[in-house]
């Protein structure tokens, strides 16, 4: 029987190379295939760069990606993704920064570009494969009660992806391979000092992009009024974009009893409100643009866990569903920092329902 083929995200950290060491030892044929996203036209300034991001200049990393695709002895392809990446993610990037909310760029460019773009791309330059894996920690599993797939959480829970991988949908998961979602973060760099490779104690990926925000944003000055809760003028600041909801440090205050954190952006009125950490806490949240793992909510009212944001520790609570599509979530105790722009994800145990973007 002639072996599968399973194209692998190759990103040049020890998670994909690992992954593709795991695929091989599994029998499968595997073809390394890394997106090419960095556009020289981006309005960022040139030099040096810090590593480990995903959006940074790429000869370097990609040297870094052939030595080990040659390694390993397998086939190597890049795949142009920049047009649908500047469209997709940076410009919903600046756009959602614009609009006093605050975006987590990683969600949209795993379901759109990175399980979207890549493989399509690498099936219309004529490369034939089966599957799709990437270093991603989380699982696979088939209901086969109804038949969907479900997406669930890594079993090292101090590494599981699950949270940025939401939105795939149920075509995606049935081709998907995550080969990492059953192990540790030691057993995999372990796994690949056996095979040889360079990248086993290479230091994980930190960010998304390598440098400063506002290189991306590039907006000019938009000055407004830095506010209390009541409304009192008590500062300036130079736009909204420079601010997220918890923030605290750099904000230029002084004469207040208690730290003063920014609780709310409000883009219309281009102001920053400013309250103390009690403000920061709401048991309510909405949410919009909702995907759901099984392509519809499993009721029109349930129980589950939310995350607010990747590291947020999963909170009870009581999620309705409306006749708009959008969700409204009690909590059984009140969320610090809830923050629109970020995504809501919503669990049942180990299994992600979906989830939507915060209002």
């Amino acid at each position: 029987m002639e072996k599968e083929t399973v194209l692998v995200g190759l990103s040049g950290g020890v998670d994909s190379a690992a992954t593709a060491v795991l695929l091989k030892e599994q029998g499968y044929r595997v073809i390394g295939a890394t997106m090419l996203i960095w556009d020289d036209s981006l309005p960022v300034p040139k030099g040096e760069y810090q590593k480990n991001a995903c959006l940074s200049p790429e000869k370097e990393d990609l040297s870094e990606i052939e030595a080990i695709a040659k390694k390993l002895d397998i086939e190597f392809v890049t795949v142009d993704c920049r047009a649908a990446y500047r469209h997709t993610v940076l410009d919903n990037f600046r756009l959602e920064y614009s609009c006093g909310r605050t975006p987590n760029p990683c969600v949209l460019c795993n379901s759109l570009i990175k399980f979207g773009v890549l493989p399509s791309a690498a099936a219309k330059q004529g490369i034939a494969f089966d599957k799709f894996a990437t270093g991603h920690y989380a699982r696979v599993e088939k209901d086969e009660k109804t038949g969907k797939y479900l997406l669930k959480k890594a079993v090292d829970l101090s590494r599981d992806q699950s949270y940025f991988l939401h939105r795939l949908k149920q075509e995606q998961l049935a081709h998907v391979l995550f080969p990492l979602g059953e192990k540790t973060k030691p057993e995999i760099r372990e796994k690949a000092r056996q095979a040889g490779l360079k990248v086993a104690d290479k230091e994980d990926s930190q960010d998304f992009y390598c440098g400063d925000y506002n290189d991306l944003l590039n907006f000019p000055n938009k000055p407004g009024d830095m506010i209390t809760l009541d409304g009192k003028v008590i500062g300036h600041h130079n736009g909204i974009w420079n601010y997220t909801i918890g923030k605290r440090k750099g904000l230029g205050l002084s004469g207040f009893a208690e730290p003063m954190y920014v609780v709310k952006i409000n883009a219309e009125k281009n102001q920053v409100v400013i309250g103390p950490k009690s403000a920061l806490y709401s048991d309510v949240l909405q949410a919009d643009n909702l995907s759901w793992i099984a392509s519809e909510p499993p009721a029109a009212a349930f129980d589950c866990e939310i995350k607010i944001r990747n590291l947020h520790y999963p909170a009870k609570a009581h999620v309705t569903v409306g006749t708009d599509g959008k969700i409204t979530a009690k909590f059984a105790e009140p969320q610090m920092s809830i923050t629109s722009g970020q995504s809501a994800v919503l669990y049942d145990r180990d299994s992600v329902l979906g989830g939507g973007m915060i209002l």
